[in-house]
């Protein structure tokens, strides 16, 4: 018994909903980055959780490989089926099951994605505010403990995941967390699926937490001459408690990509976006404070947006970002660095970046989500040149190792996968192997999503 027994017994389960197309495969082996494509056997796509957990049981039994799926759009492999198996495509799953605008949250099936989470919301004042760029699906956001562009003042998944429905490695079905905002009560099971990557369970629903739309929002684009006063800038911004609700890098290569990508028109030169939230005076206010900060670091430039159309064509500028790089930059691959450092040291990992970059003579546009120290370089290399790849990934590697020398972490956000396995041992010592034994606790079988984020045993 093995992976083709199962995949013929989810075929009698799914019928037509379980595809051996090889373009289906193909599609469900690809990565947004550096990674060969790693195909799965047979792509499944459940309407239900019973359905799913219906679909693990008989993985289980056989030894068969399960590997969830949202759109795809993870950044460390973590979607890939490194070992074959059946990839389960949560796209069919896409349903707002409930708002309580009353209690401010929703309840959502995980192929639901964040952009029509907030198209479904927009009659209610309410809003979903994690916003990793990508229309990600929310069950994927909430397997990679996604945030973005809104983390500094609205948190991450972490902070916004009240509670969640999950189909267990065994195939039973649990609830984790409640409706309330807080509770006492026993081991936070629902942190602990929030970053597991599907290696613990598959997640069928999610309990969200819901914030008001803002009376007035005001957004803001500023150029430098370097990236060091910017940098500078948000550390001063953070530090004096300047409520902003976004504040990103990009620097001159990135400024550059995006203007030929998005016909931006900026200067190409560094630049800061922000966003301010909060009623009109006080929006009004926190502007009029941050451009008389900026002015003293030397910002320039200043365009502000108070339209919405206008602020959506800024952020569909920053949000585009990653695509406008890989076209500037035909038949190359990216690797994208991940690092996140205590505020107080992030220009100088942002300048040692810069100096790595230049002595590997990689590309590397900047681009981050700078007010909680977490940023982006996306190396770019030639994948038929070994020489260029292993100085891409030397790159990496040495800019790990000063996040962590710093206090700071492999990744703020993208998460682990197989890109960053080689980081956890020295990021977290036993701990590690704390994950590793909770995985082989729950997982005994090692069948949900093998060979990512745990030791192997």
């Amino acid at each position: 018994m093995g992976i083709q027994d199962a995949i013929e017994e989810v075929s009698s389960l799914l019928g037509q909903r379980l595809s051996r197309s090889k373009s289906d495969l193909v599609t469900h082996g690809a990565s947004e980055t550096y990674f060969a494509n790693m195909p799965p056997d047979a792509v499944a796509y459940p309407e239900t959780a019973e359905e799913v957990a219906a679909l693990v049981r008989i993985c289980a039994a056989r030894d068969c490989p399960v590997v969830g799926w949202g759109t795809g759009t993870s950044l460390e492999g973590q979607a890939q089926a490194m070992r074959g198996g059946i990839c389960v495509d949560f796209s069919r799953m896409n349903r707002v099951v409930d708002v309580a605008q009353a209690d401010m949250t929703v309840r959502v099936q995980p192929g639901v994605t964040r952009e029509a989470l907030n198209e479904d919301l927009r009659a209610t004042g309410l809003f979903f505010p994690v916003d990793p760029g990508a229309n990600a699906s929310l069950g994927g956001m909430a397997s990679t403990r996604a945030s973005g562009t809104t983390a500094v003042r609205y948190g991450t998944m972490r902070d916004n995941v009240l509670g969640l429905e999950v189909v267990t490695a065994g195939g039973a079905v649990i609830r984790t967390g409640t409706g309330a905002r807080k509770s006492a009560s026993g081991y936070d099971l629902t942190g602990l699926f929030v970053g597991s990557e599907g290696t613990l369970g598959l997640i069928t629903e999610l309990t969200l937490r819901l914030h008001g739309i803002p009376e007035a929002v005001s957004a803001a684009v500023c150029a430098f001459e370097e990236v060091g006063p910017a940098v500078d800038l948000v550390i001063a911004t953070v530090q004096m408690g300047l409520p902003v609700a976004r504040i990103e890098l990009m620097d001159a290569l990135c400024v550059s990509a995006v203007n030929a990508y998005a016909g931006a028109g900026l200067r190409e030169t560094p630049h800061l976006l922000l966003e301010f939230h909060g009623s009109e005076a006080g929006v009004a206010e926190q502007a009029a404070s941050f451009g008389e900060l900026a002015t003293e670091f030397g910002g320039a430039d200043f365009r502000w947006a108070t339209r919405e159309e206008d602020r959506r064509a800024l952020w569909f500028m920053r949000h585009n970002a990653f695509h406008a790089v890989k076209a500037q930059y035909p038949g190359k691959r990216s690797l994208v660095t991940d690092i996140c450092v205590p505020i107080s040291r992030l220009a100088e990992a942002i300048r040692a970046c810069e100096r790595e970059l230049a002595a590997a003579r990689i590309p590397g546009p900047v681009v981050g989500h700078v007010g909680d120290g977490n940023f982006h370089a996306a190396l770019m290399f030639d994948p038929e040149n070994e020489a260029e790849m292993a100085r891409a990934k030397a790159v990496s590697e040495r800019l790990v190792e000063l996040a962590l020398d710093l206090g700071g972490t492999a990744t703020g956000e993208h998460g682990i996968g197989v890109g960053k396995l080689g980081y956890m041992a020295r990021e977290h010592g036993g701990g590690w192997e704390m994950m590793g034994a909770i995985k082989h606790a729950l997982d005994p079988g090692n069948i949900m999503n093998p060979g990512k984020l745990v030791p192997e045993r």
